[in-house]
């Protein structure tokens, strides 16, 4: 059994449709959060998703847009782009968010947006900060979204120590070996220094986690935000993935 494994979409509807034209279609969605935010087509992406029936997550830009954390909590462009959603939502997206569950047990998979231990807000960036999840974890492996940047985290045999494994495009990470967090990278905002869109595919049968890259039309988002008046850093930044 395969499955399309996204996160961080941040109402980027053409990456989103990249993605799912570049994948192999009729895999079983897994969605780890932050459908909206910082980007140009909530509602549509909210109705993507849901179209496809995905196994999905909340994250913390689709708790801002339903207005249950505080904006304060936000930069000040990423709190601009939640007042701007907030307006843009209608009854259904909203309603749609409101029912995504903080996380999700799949088989030996859980779903979380942030980490196992504060599946909102909590950055899994380092391998401290992964050890310290491992304790949360009832599952053999994690898939976190969040920080916007493809890697994994094993715990190795011992349950000490935590190694670091980037993801690289198109080639398979192993699940054997111990535990893993893995984060699959964002569709609609990259951080990782790639500005294509950023998505993996879970081959249960071969025990792997793929990372794959897509382009889309970068130039035809950032006119939109900029019609829309959102802030230019997230739109320059959509340029250089960073």
């Amino acid at each position: 059994m395969r499955y399309l494994i996204l996160s961080d979409i941040h109402s980027n509807l053409l990456a989103l449709e990249a993605v799912l034209e570049d994948a192999p279609s009729g895999l079983p969605v897994w969605c780890l959060g932050d459908i909206v935010g910082y980007g140009p087509y909530p509602n549509e992406c909210i109705q993507r998703v849901c179209g496809l029936e995905a196994a999905c997550v909340v994250g913390n830009h689709d708790w801002a847009a339903m207005g249950k954390l505080d904006v304060r909590d936000f930069n000040l462009d990423a709190q601009r782009s939640v007042l701007w959603t907030q307006r843009q939502l209608t009854p259904a997206s909203l309603e749609y968010l409101e029912h995504l569950p903080l996380r999700l047990i799949e088989g030996a998979f859980t779903l979380v947006h942030g980490s196992p231990r504060e599946p909102i807000w909590e950055y899994i960036l380092y391998p401290p900060t992964a050890r310290a999840n491992f304790e949360h974890l009832s599952t053999d492996h994690c898939l976190v979204g969040h920080t916007h940047v493809p890697v994994a985290f094993r715990l190795v045999e011992d349950g000490q120590a935590v190694e670091t494994e980037h993801l690289v495009e198109g080639t398979p990470l192993s699940l054997g070996r111990g535990r893993l967090i893995c984060n699959p990278g964002s569709v609609g905002q990259p951080r990782d220094g790639d500005p294509r869109a950023s998505y993996a595919i879970l081959d249960l049968e071969e025990a792997t986690l793929e990372c794959h890259r897509v382009t889309y039309d970068v130039a035809t988002v950032q006119e939109r935000m900029e019609r829309f008046g959102l802030p230019q850093r997230n739109v320059t930044r959509l340029s250089y993935g960073w």
